[in-house]
């Protein structure tokens, strides 16, 4: 019964967290941000949720995407090496962005990125790399601070949209 407590209490404190407020302390007039609600008394309240990353994403993951996003340059025709690309992305948790090159100007893109229209191809922030090696990708992930595998529970984060 004793564990029960303590973890309602911890989920309740949990929650509290995912919110701020915003008001006018009508004592000095001032604008307070805070987790904690205002009083009665405070005037111009605004409740804020916090902003969910899906409940996946840690903080050193979406960093490194802002810092260095991942696209994966596929074509129809490319299974297998392309697959097992995005299996090893989304293995370690990457979000990535898929691009199919079928059109004359993807494939110009992709020359210029890679220096011929090979797939898969693989950029991370400024780096590229062609054909699918396993350990040149987890290099270039690990240079820009992706986790090594993704966490537990974690559903895939990334590829073409179904």
């Amino acid at each position: 019964m004793r564990h029960l407590a303590i973890l309602a209490l911890a989920l309740a404190s949990a929650a509290a967290w995912a919110q701020t407020y915003r008001w006018v302390d009508p004592a000095t007039g001032r604008v307070v941000i805070s987790d904690t609600p205002p009083p009665a008394t405070a005037k111009g309240v605004i409740r804020k949720e916090a902003e969910s990353t899906g409940g996946t994403q840690s903080y050193a993951v979406k960093r490194a995407a802002e810092n260095f996003p991942v696209t994966l340059y596929t074509t129809p025709d490319c299974t297998t090496q392309c697959k097992q690309a995005r299996d090893l992305l989304n293995g370690r948790g990457v979000p990535f962005q898929e691009r199919m090159v079928q059109k004359p100007e993807e494939a110009e893109e992709l020359k210029k990125l890679v220096g011929d229209l090979f797939v898969p191809a693989l950029k991370v922030g400024q780096q590229s790399v062609k054909g699918f090696q396993a350990d040149a990708y987890n290099n270039l992930l690990d240079l820009a601070g992706y986790p090594a595998k993704a966490p537990a529970g974690s559903t895939p984060t990334g590829g073409l949209a179904k």
